[in-house]
């Protein structure tokens, strides 16, 4: 979330974000057919959009380059060991329990997060803590080999404004990076939505 608000700050807006998927109905099922390898007009999926982070969209980049050859890649990296407890503590028991929501449009959208990420990604073993490392590692280091180095940045968010904007050849803007989406603002942002 830092990174897509880092973005549009640097005026590549609107960001693509899971966020996105629930404000666009319909979107959850396109992610599903990108995940059954089916065609996808990407330029519509993107309309009004000039860049993306997260999931779904980081589970496709492949297809993307492929559609966008020109895009600029920004791998985001954190610590392995943090991340996992990250996800652990927010983003998947969110997922469980949205799973079960009476509202079929969040069900839709919990049925692609499990298909395309939990199920897709990480195999369904999440409670496996060194196998989703692992996927999260190789992940980091298939993009690292197959994405020409000039249009590469690993960025972690701590470095801040400077190796972005560099990368992006952006001006610094004159306000803080975005530290947001800690473990505490999802779970305060999750319960209020309950």
């Amino acid at each position: 979330m830092s990174l897509k608000l880092a973005l549009e700050a640097l005026g590549f807006d609107k960001c693509y974000h899971m966020f996105e998927v629930r404000e666009n109905p319909g979107h959850a099922a396109i992610w599903q057919d990108v995940a059954r390898g089916k065609p996808v007009d990407w330029d519509r999926l993107f309309e009004g959009y000039q860049s993306s982070v997260d999931w779904p969209s980081c589970t496709f980049w492949r297809e993307q380059m492929a559609q966008y050859p020109d895009a600029h890649v920004i791998l985001s990296q954190r610590d392995p060991e943090r991340w996992y407890e990250s996800i652990m503590n927010t983003i998947y028991p969110f997922s469980q329990a949205a799973r079960q929501s009476e509202d079929p449009d969040v069900k839709a959208q919990m049925e692609m997060v499990f298909e395309v990420i939990w199920d897709g990604t990480f195999d369904g073993r999440m409670e496996d803590k060194d196998h989703v490392i692992g996927v999260y590692l190789a992940h980091n280091e298939r993009v690292r080999a197959e994405v020409p180095a000039e249009k590469l940045l690993v960025f972690e968010s701590v470095q801040g404004w400077g190796p972005l904007c560099e990368f992006l050849n952006c001006p610094v803007p004159d306000e803080p990076y975005p530290r947001v989406n800690t473990t505490e603002d999802f779970t305060a942002r999750a319960n209020s939505q309950e």
